[in-house]
């Protein structure tokens, strides 16, 4: 996929350290040793260095001695990363002893090893929940200065090029906001846009705020949010090629954009979709991906301070080589 491997191009021009907390997983670690392969980021593995060497020997994988891998109960940093989260954690009354019991946890393991400079990006969720992948990390990375909401988008690559651009789209979000209100839809709708033309390469985002309704087909307070984020988006960013509330036919479908919204900027060619909440994007993304046999890169977490990804727990080996990908790229600085 021409895509991805531009990913790992730029990727091994500046290679990152990339942490994998879930290390002993079987698809994270056959991942792993396929990214240490194809060289285009450093891998740090934890996890029982026992487990993961038996792990590779079982899965008969020839890379993962490249690997750094850090041991979560018995590491020489423990005691730093320790005196690091009490300090950041102090506010909260978290202890010394409460913190030392943290800093075994993998998934706090890796966002301290990224907090101290020791580690680049992580990519986690393979065995784990989004919530317990992110908790850590608004904990201890916290969100960019300015954003109130992080958010997750899919690149969606589909077989059917009529859709997007040739095939390519961006839905958001699809992984992290339960129910956001129209201010934190717009924030994620202009994040979106960026992530559009930074890691799809669109020139020029059109983005389609969905809803059941097209242009005050249907009344109804979620109908009015999604039209209230249409504006406060339009306001925060105004050259966003941007309209609202478009159903999603009337969005992908041009004839039916025509009839429904003639007069629509985005109607009929939309290549980002925002989904007025997470119910309808989780649904909506894993529906595509697997009934359209479509590539579901992502999440990408928009807004967090440090490049924190989230896989899915179906998630397949190629989506966490990908998303390793963009997180390597995110780091060395290739996508804002």
């Amino acid at each position: 996929m021409e895509f991805v491997k531009q990913l790992k191009e730029r990727a091994k021009a500046n290679k990152q350290r990339i942490v994998l907390p879930e290390g002993t997983e079987e698809r994270t670690i056959s991942a792993a040793d396929i990214i240490l392969s194809e060289g285009f980021a450093d891998i740090i593995l934890i996890g029982s260095p026992e487990k993961i060497q038996s792990e590779a020997n079982r899965l008969g994988l020839k890379h993962i001695d490249k690997a750094t891998i850090i041991d979560p109960q018995n590491h020489q940093k423990i005691d730093a990363y320790t005196d690091l989260l009490v300090e950041i954690r102090k506010s909260k009354g978290v202890t010394p002893d409460e913190a030392r019991k943290l800093v075994t946890n993998p998934l706090y393991l890796a966002v301290m090893m990224i907090k101290n400079g020791d580690a680049d990006g992580e990519v986690a969720g393979a065995d784990n929940s989004t919530g317990d992948v992110l908790r850590p990390a608004f904990q201890i990375v916290k969100t960019l200065p300015g954003i109130s909401v992080v958010s997750g988008a899919f690149v969606m690559i589909l077989n059917d090029k009529q859709f997007g651009e040739d095939g390519m789209m961006v839905f958001a979000d699809c992984a992290v906001h339960p129910d956001p209100t129209a201010r934190e839809l717009a924030e994620i709708a202009v994040a979106s846009a960026s992530t559009a033309r930074s890691i799809a390469g669109f020139k020029e985002p059109r983005i389609a705020m969905l809803s059941f309704s097209t242009k005050g087909s249907a009344k109804h307070a979620m109908v009015d949010k999604v039209v209230e984020a249409t504006k406060i988006a339009k306001e925060m960013e105004p050259n966003l090629i941007i309209d609202g509330d478009l159903q999603s036919d009337a969005a992908i479908i041009p004839s039916i954009g025509m009839k429904k919204a003639g007069d629509s900027p985005v109607a009929g060619k939309a290549n980002v979709l925002i989904f007025p909440n997470l119910e309808c994007g989780n649904i909506a993304y894993k529906l595509v991906q697997r009934m359209a046999n479509a590539e579901a890169i992502g999440p990408v977490l928009q807004g967090m301070a440090a490049p924190i990804n989230d896989l899915s727990r179906g998630c397949s080996v190629s989506d966490i080589v990908n998303l390793v990908a963009i997180t390597a790229n995110q780091a060395a600085g290739n996508i804002k």
